[in-house]
C-alpha cells in the first residue's frame, strides 16, 4: 500500500502527515528513521517544509514476520486491500508466543498472505481467548492498524458476541455495570472487585430452553475475560467456560461434553477507516450445543 497527498497548503511534513494523512505518532517516528517519508520523490525529515503542490507519498510495505507460515486453510469472512476479517476456531490463539511459535491464527494468516502475493504483516485489531471463536478484524498494515485502534478507544468499533449460558437474567435485556479487577499474580484471572476498572457490558436473551440462555452481549469498554467474568458474577455462567464457573453450570457442562466455552464473537460494525464505507461484518459461527 501507499499513501499520496498533494500539498494545498505549506507546513512542516509532520503537519500533513497527522492532519490531512492521519498518520499515528509511533508511525510516522518509525518510517523516519527507515527514511520512508518522501516529498517529490526524495526522502524527506518531519521538518521539510511542504509548499502547495508538493506530492507526499509514503509506502507502507511491511517487514516479513518472524514466525513460520502455515498453509491450512482460513475462512475468508471479508478483504479489501486494506482488511482482512476472518473466523478463528475455538482453541487457536491469535499470535504466536516463546513457548508457541506455531499453530496460532497468525501462522495461518501469514501463509493465507503469501498464497494470495500479499506482502501483509499480521495487525490484529480485535483479540480473542484461545477458546472464544468467531470473527478476527486484521488490518494489513500498520497505518490502517493505528486508523482502526483509534475507533476501538473512541468506542466506534461496535463488537457483538453470543454465548450461552447455565440460567439467564430475568429480564430480557439490561446493562451489566461492574468493576473488574486481576487476582494477584502469578494468576491471569479476572473478578469483579470495587477497586477495579469500570466495565460495562449490554445484554439481550435471544432464546431460552430451560434452565439454558443464549444470550448477545455488546461490551462497551474492553476489559480482560469481561463477558466471562461478567455472565459468572451475574450467576449465569457461560457452558463450557473451564475457569469462570459455578458447580451447576460446570456439571452441565460435563453432561453436554463441551470442551470449550460457548462464546462467540458474532459481529463487528464500523466505519471503514479509509474508504468511510460502514461496515458489518458477521460471523459463519455461533455460540450453539
Amino acid at each position: 500500500m501507499e499513501l499520496k497527498h498533494t500539498a494545498v497548503r505549506s507546513g512542516r511534513l509532520s503537519s500533513f502527515l497527522r492532519e490531512e494523512m492521519g498518520m499515528s505518532s509511533g508511525l510516522m517516528n518509525r518510517l523516519k528513521w527507515q527514511n520512508r517519508l518522501f516529498v517529490n520523490g526524495v526522502a524527506q525529515h518531519t521538518d521539510f517544509a511542504v509548499q502547495p503542490g508538493d506530492v507526499i507519498c509514503v509506502p507502507l510495505d511491511e517487514p516479513t514476520p518472524q514466525y513460520p507460515a502455515e498453509f491450512d486453510p482460513v475462512s475468508v469472512l471479508y478483504e479489501d486491500e486494506h482488511l482482512l476479517a476472518v473466523d478463528k476456531p475455538a482453541g487457536m490463539l491469535i499470535h504466536p508466543s516463546r513457548s508457541c511459535l506455531t499453530g496460532t491464527l497468525a501462522n495461518k494468516v501469514l501463509g493465507y498472505y503469501q498464497t494470495t502475493g500479499q506482502s501483509c504483516a499480521f495487525h490484529p485489531i480485535t483479540r480473542l481467548d484461545r477458546d472464544t471463536f468467531g470473527i478476527v478484524l486484521l488490518a494489513k498494515n500498520a497505518y490502517v492498524h493505528a486508523a482502526l485502534t483509534r475507533l476501538q478507544a473512541e468506542s466506534a468499533l461496535k463488537k457483538t458476541y453470543h454465548a450461552l449460558t447455565c440460567g439467564g437474567p430475568a429480564e430480557n435485556r439490561g446493562t451489566i455495570d461492574a468493576p473488574i479487577a486481576r487476582r494477584p499474580l502469578p494468576s491471569l484471572l479476572r473478578f469483579v472487585s470495587p477497586d477495579g476498572k469500570p466495565s460495562v457490558t449490554e445484554f439481550e436473551v435471544l432464546s431460552r430452553q430451560g434452565d439454558l440462555c443464549k444470550l448477545s452481549l455488546h461490551p462497551i469498554t474492553g476489559r480482560t475475560h469481561q463477558m466471562r467474568v461478567h455472565c459468572a458474577f451475574m450467576g449465569w455462567p457461560i457452558l463450557g467456560d473451564p475457569q469462570y464457573n459455578t458447580p451447576a453450570s460446570a456439571a452441565v457442562s460435563e453432561q453436554l461434553g463441551l470442551c470449550t466455552q460457548l462464546l462467540c464473537a458474532k459481529r463487528l460494525d464500523f466505519l471503514h477507516p479509509v474508504t468511510g464505507q460502514t461496515l458489518g461484518l458477521e460471523s459463519e459461527m455461533d455460540a450453539l450445543l
